[in-house]
C-alpha cells in the first residue's frame, strides 16, 4: 500500500478500490468526508463572480463527484455481492444522506443558472460535441431534478427522493432475505430423481456445510432452475415453485419481508414526483431520458410485437400441452410442469438436453472463447491481472490496445453464493475521464450467478449461462471501450436507457456461430470439443418456444408501462391493485397457466429496486437495434474486424456523447428495422 494513502480505504482514489481493506465501519466517515468536500466545491463554484467556463464550472464539479461516486459505488457493490448485516446497516444508514445530496445538487438554483450561462456563452459553440452534450444533459437533469420548482415543492421533492431510495433498498433486501432464508432438506435421494448429478452434489455439500444430513435445495438459480427443469417429482417441483413465486409477499414465510405495501408506496411516490414536475404520470417523466417519445409509442410498439408473436406462442403452448398429454401422461399443464415438460419435449424433438451440453462448456474454455471473440472483433487484448477483491473466486482482468496501451479493467464475479444478490449485471467502478494531463481509465464490475465448481472440477455452464455471460460482457465493453474523455457521457454514462441493451444483446448472437462456439468447448471429463451434430441440434432448437419467451418479456414490459402510465396508486382508477393490473395484462398477452398464488410482482426488483421503472420495454426495444446491427456482421462477416471496428467506433466508443439513434445510423447506414429480430426469433414463416 502507498505510504501516503489515506487510512480510510474508501478515501483512496490513487488506484483501484482496496477491497481487501474496506470494512463496514469505513463507510460513514468516508461518506461524511466526501459529502462535505462536494458541498464545499459546489459552494465555491456558485460563489465565483466570473462568467462560468468549462474549467471553472464543469471540471471542479466532475472532480469532486468522481470521488463520491467511486466510494459510494464500491459500497453499493459490496452490499450487493457480500451482503452482511454490518454492510447493509452501513449502506442503508448512509443512503438518505447521499440521496439528499444529489437531490440538493439537482435543485441548486445558483448552479443551474451557472450552467445556463455557460450554455449561452460564446465558449459553448467552441466546445467538442461531448462537452456540449454533457451541458445539455445537465440542463435537462436540473429541470427533472426540480430546480425550477417553488421552495416548498423542492422540499417535498427531496423528501420523495429520499423515501423512494430507502424503500427501493428495502425492497431488494426483502427479496434477498426471502431467497436466502428458504431451504428444503431432502432425506431420500430418490426424491431427486432426474436432477443433474452436479446439482445433487452441490445440494449435498450445502447440507453438509449446515451440519445436516441429506440434501439442501435452495431458491438460488443454479439450484432452483435445474430442479424445475429436471426433477421427476411433481411434488418437489410444486414445492419449490410455490416458494419461489411467493418470495417477499403476503404468502411468503416471513411477514416482515412482504413487499406488497412497499411497492404500493413506491408507486405513490413516483406518481407524486411526476406531478410535481408537471408530467401526467411517471412514465412520461421516465421517457425524458430515453429514445421513445411517449408512453403511447411504447405501448403501440409492444402490442404490435405481441400481435406478431402471439401465433407462435399459441403454437408453442399447444404443442407442449399435446406432448405432455400424449407422452408424459399429464391431462393438464400445471405451472410447475412447464419447465420440466418443455425440457422433455426439447430432448424428444432435438435429442439433447442442456445438462448434456453443459459438460462441453467448462469455465476456463468459455472465458478463453469469449475473450477470443472480443479480441478478434475489436482489436484489443485481454489478460488476467491482479487486484484486491471481495471474494476468493473473483478474478481481475485488463484490456489493452493492440500496441499494449491500457484501455480498461474489469472484475469478474461469476458464481452464485449466499449473501449475493441474484441475477446478472454490469456496473461501473471507475469512469473514463480526462483531468489536466491525466487520463483515468474505466473499470467495470461484471457479476453473474452461474454454477460454481463442484468436486474439484471446473464450473460448467449451460448454453443459456454462456449467453448470459456474453450479454453482461457486452455491457462491460460499452463501459470499457469508450474513447470519450468527458465524465457524464463516457462509457455507459448518459446513454439513453432503452439503448443500453444494444451492446449486450448483440454479443448473444456470437453464441450461435459454430466458428465461435467450437473453439470454446472442451468436455469437462474428456476434453473433446462439442460435436458438430450436437451443435446443429442446438441450433435447430434455438427458437424452441421463442414465441412463449417473447410473450413473457412483453408481459413484463406491458405491465411495467401501464403501471407507470395508467395505474392510479391507491387503486382509484381502472385497477384496484397492481396485482389486478398484472392479471389483466396476462389475460391480454400470456398464453401459459399461472398459479393463483403467483406473487412474482413482489420480487420484480427490476422496476421497484433497479433502474427499469417505465423502462422494461427497453429489452425488446434494444433487441430490435441489436438484431439489425448484428445483421451487418452477418452480411459482411460475423468475425469481421472491419465491421467490429465500425461498431466500436460508432457505438461503443461514443458512449453517451451523442444520441443513440445517431450512433446506430452511423453504424448501420439507416434507421433500425424490425425484420432481423423476427428472423432471429424464427417468426418469418406462418405459425
Amino acid at each position: 500500500m502507498n505510504a501516503n494513502a489515506p487510512a480510510n480505504p474508501l478515501l483512496d482514489f490513487s488506484g483501484l478500490p482496496r477491497f481487501d481493506a474496506i470494512r463496514a465501519e469505513h463507510v460513514t466517515p468516508a461518506v461524511e468526508t466526501l459529502l462535505q468536500r462536494a458541498r464545499a466545491t459546489v459552494d465555491a463554484v456558485v460563489a465565483d463572480a466570473r462568467p462560468p467556463t468549462w474549467a471553472t464550472l464543469v471540471e471542479p464539479i466532475a472532480e469532486v463527484l468522481d470521488g463520491l461516486e467511486r466510494a459510494w459505488g464500491a459500497t453499493s457493490h459490496l452490499n450487493a455481492v457480500v451482503n452482511t448485516p454490518e454492510l447493509r446497516d452501513a449502506y442503508n444508514g448512509n443512503l438518505p444522506a447521499v440521496t439528499a445530496f444529489y437531490t440538493d445538487l439537482g435543485q441548486n438554483q445558483r448552479l443551474y443558472e451557472r450552467y445556463k450561462a455557460l450554455r449561452a456563452a460564446p465558449e459553448y459553440a467552441t466546445l467538442e460535441p461531448a462537452r456540449r452534450r454533457l451541458i445539455d444533459n445537465e440542463l435537462r437533469d436540473f429541470r427533472l431534478g426540480g430546480a425550477e420548482l417553488a421552495t416548498a415543492d423542492k422540499l417535498r421533492f427531496k423528501a420523495l427522493q429520499e423515501e423512494s431510495a430507502s424503500l427501493s433498498a428495502q425492497f431488494d433486501d426483502h427479496v434477498l432475505d426471502a431467497t436466502n432464508d428458504w431451504a428444503l432438506f431432502v432425506d431420500d435421494e430418490g426424491e431427486l430423481a432426474g436432477v443433474p448429478a452436479d446439482v445433487v452434489a452441490e445440494a449435498r455439500a450445502a447440507a453438509e456445510a449446515d451440519g445436516r444430513a441429506g440434501w439442501k435445495l435452495t431458491l438460488r438459480m443454479p439450484c432452483y432452475l435445474p430442479v424445475m427443469q429436471y426433477a421427476d417429482s411433481a411434488t418437489l417441483r410444486a414445492t419449490l415453485h410455490r416458494a419461489y413465486s411467493t418470495r417477499a409477499s403476503e404468502l411468503g414465510a416471513r411477514a416482515e419481508w412482504d413487499n406488497t405495501a412497499l411497492l404500493d408506496r413506491i408507486l405513490a411516490l413516483r406518481a407524486e414526483e411526476a406531478r410535481l414536475l408537471g408530467f401526467a404520470n411517471f412514465a412520461e417523466l421516465s421517457l425524458c431520458r430515453k429514445m421513445a417519445n411517449d408512453p403511447a409509442e411504447v405501448l403501440a410498439f409492444l402490442r404490435d410485437l405481441a400481435a406478431k408473436a402471439r401465433p407462435y406462442a399459441r403454437r408453442d403452448i399447444d404443442l407442449l400441452a399435446a406432448f405432455a398429454r400424449d407422452e408424459l401422461g399429464l391431462a393438464a399443464l400445471a405451472p410447475w410442469d412447464l419447465a420440466w415438460a418443455s425440457e422433455k419435449l426439447k430432448a424428444h424433438r432435438y435429442a439433447f438436453s442442456e445438462q448434456e451440453v453443459r459438460q462441453y462448456f467448462p469455465e476456463p474454455t468459455v472465458l478463453a472463447g469469449l475473450f477470443r471473440v472480443v479480441e478478434t472483433i475489436y482489436g484489443v487484448r485481454i489478460r488476467e491481472s491482479q487486484a484486491p477483491t471481495w471474494h476468493p473466486s473473483v478474478r481481475f482482468f485488463a484490456i489493452e490496445s493492440a500496441d499494449g496501451a491500457p484501455v480498461g479493467q474489469f472484475y469478474l464475479d461469476l458464481h452464485a453464493r449466499p449473501h449475493k444478490q441474484g441475477g446478472a449485471w454490469m456496473d461501473d467502478a471507475i469512469n473514463r475521464r480526462r483531468f489536466g494531463d491525466r487520463l483515468q481509465h474505466p473499470v467495470a464490475y461484471l457479476t453473474c450467478n452461474l454454477s460454481a465448481p463442484v468436486g474439484g472440477k471446473p464450473a460448467t455452464f449451460t448454453h443459456d449461462e454462456v449467453i448470459t455471460l456474453f450479454h453482461e460482457f457486452g455491457h462491460g465493453l460499452h463501459q470499457l471501450l469508450t474513447r470519450v474523455d468527458v465524465a457524464g457521457v463516457s462509457g455507459i454514462q448518459g446513454v439513453e436507457w432503452d439503448a443500453v441493451e444494444l451492446p449486450s444483446q448483440i454479443m448473444e448472437n456470437w453464441c450461435w456461430e459454430w466458428d465461435v462456439v467450437a473453439p470454446m468447448t472442451a468436455h469437462v471429463d474428456t476434453g473433446a470439443p462439442l460435436p458438430r451434430a450436437l451443435f446443429d441440434r442446438m441450433l435447430a432448437a434455438k427458437n424452441f418456444q421463442s414465441g412463449l419467451a417473447t410473450m413473457r418479456q412483453l408481459e413484463f414490459a406491458l405491465f411495467d408501462m401501464l403501471l407507470h402510465a395508467a395505474y392510479a396508486p391507491g387503486g382509484g382508477g381502472a385497477w384496484s391493485s397492481p396485482q389486478q393490473l398484472v392479471d389483466e395484462v396476462r389475460r391480454e398477452v400470456a398464453v401459459v397457466p399461472r398459479a393463483d398464488y403467483d406473487r412474482s410482482l413482489q420480487a420484480f426488483s427490476h422496476i421497484f429496486a433497479g433502474g427499469y421503472a417505465a423502462g422494461y420495454y427497453s429489452y425488446k426495444w434494444a433487441e430490435v437495434l441489436s438484431a439489425d446491427a448484428y445483421a451487418r456482421f452477418e452480411e459482411e462477416g460475423v468475425l469481421s474486424p472491419a465491421v467490429g471496428e465500425s461498431f466500436r467506433d460508432e457505438v461503443l466508443a461514443r458512449g453517451g456523447s451523442r444520441p443513440a439513434m445517431e450512433s446506430f445510423i452511423a453504424f448501420r447506414g439507416r434507421p433500425p428495422q424490425l425484420d432481423a429480430l423476427l428472423r432471429h426469433n424464427g417468426m418469418t414463416s406462418p405459425a
